[in-house]
């Protein structure tokens, strides 16, 4: 069974960095494009960043490049996020999401999350002094 299990989230000052982590299993990992949404308080899921394994490929939202950074460990199925210099409005509830194809290229205009067909359960992130 196709399962997805984001950990890592935690309560952290500004200006800190924190790593969220999703294995996956039931999968063929390094063929998955991997997915990271966020959902703030009140606020709609949006897509952060994705991550097309097989061709080396990372996309980030416009507005969030720079402090986003997207990898993975094939040995491990885990795939990994960086949040560095994390501020208020980061806080919100992070997911990842995986799909079979190919979902995240240069063409990519939007991480959407109709895109993805598989989900974790999500990891809650507060920013806060």
């Amino acid at each position: 069974q196709a399962q997805l299990v984001e950990s890592g989230g935690a309560l952290v000052q500004p200006g800190e960095s924190l790593r969220l982590s999703c294995v996956a299993s039931g999968f063929s990992f390094d063929y998955l494009t991997i997915a990271w949404f966020r959902q703030a308080p009140g606020k709609e899921r949006e897509g952060v960043i994705c991550d097309m394994s097989r061709g080396r490929y990372t996309k980030a939202k416009d507005s969030l490049k720079g402090r986003f950074t997207a990898s993975r460990n094939s040995g491990a199925r885990t795939a990994s996020l960086l949040i560095s210099n994390l501020r208020p409005e980061d806080t919100g509830v992070y997911y990842c999401a995986a799909s079979p194809a190919q979902r995240c290229t240069y063409y990519t205009q939007e991480i959407s999350e109709n895109d993805y067909d598989y989900w974790g359960q999500g990891t809650p992130v507060t920013v806060a002094s």
